[in-house]
């Protein structure tokens, strides 16, 4: 029987983790992307679209028939009990599809699976039971700040902001079995490290 690596790949915002992913990806990986997927389904004709609209009211759709994000994330900050809701919509089937995209890259003969998971941190159980290994890139918080800047031209306190709702970088890196340490280096250094750390994993 084939050996199924399953990996939970994690950083915080502007750590690398998504280069990182890219690269595993060239090497063989099948990445499922948990953010991606929890986009798609609110997003115009999502799993999700019937569901949040029947639960938390027509006016969280917008005219393209997405998720209105800036109206749920008023409503949800104003009222914690609304964001329970909201996940209790999204969750399930982020599971449902993750699910079937695991099938799906096995099927294909996929036999390292990365997990790219932004909050794997911070969903507790629900994503680390599924893992069996979890790399986390790292950076310090400066340099997270200054990458974020650069790439969405948002100024420092609202990049401060997204990261102050993130786990700490500490506790991230507490929960790594193994850690990518992406500081000062070029993409071509990044590259060779996620080399190294592919061919435990027979990539």
């Amino acid at each position: 029987m084939t050996l199924i690596h399953h990996i939970g790949l994690t950083g915080g915002i502007g750590s690398g983790k998504s280069t990182v992913a890219q690269l595993l990806a060239e090497r063989g990986a099948a990445v499922i992307d948990a953010d991606a997927i929890s986009r798609s389904v609110t997003a115009p004709g999502g799993r999700a679209i019937e569901a949040i609209a029947t639960q938390m009211g027509q006016h969280m759709i917008d005219a393209q028939g997405a998720m209105d994000r800036a109206a749920m994330r008023a409503h949800v900050f104003a009222n914690p009990q609304a964001k329970r809701v909201l996940e209790s919509i999204i969750h399930p089937l982020v599971g449902l599809i993750t699910q079937e995209q695991t099938q799906q890259a096995i099927d294909k003969g996929h036999t390292c699976l990365v997990f790219d998971v932004p909050l794997l941190v911070e969903s507790g159980n629900r994503w680390r039971q599924k893992v069996q290994h979890v790399l986390v890139v790292d950076c310090p918080e400066s340099t997270q700040v200054q990458r974020v800047m650069q790439r969405s031209q948002l100024p420092a306190d609202e990049v401060q902001r997204i990261i102050a709702q993130q786990a700490p970088r500490e506790r991230r890196l507490a929960c790594a079995d193994s850690v990518i340490y992406n500081e000062g280096i070029d993409l071509a250094a990044l590259k060779n490290e996620v080399t190294l750390w592919a061919r435990r994993f027979g990539l």
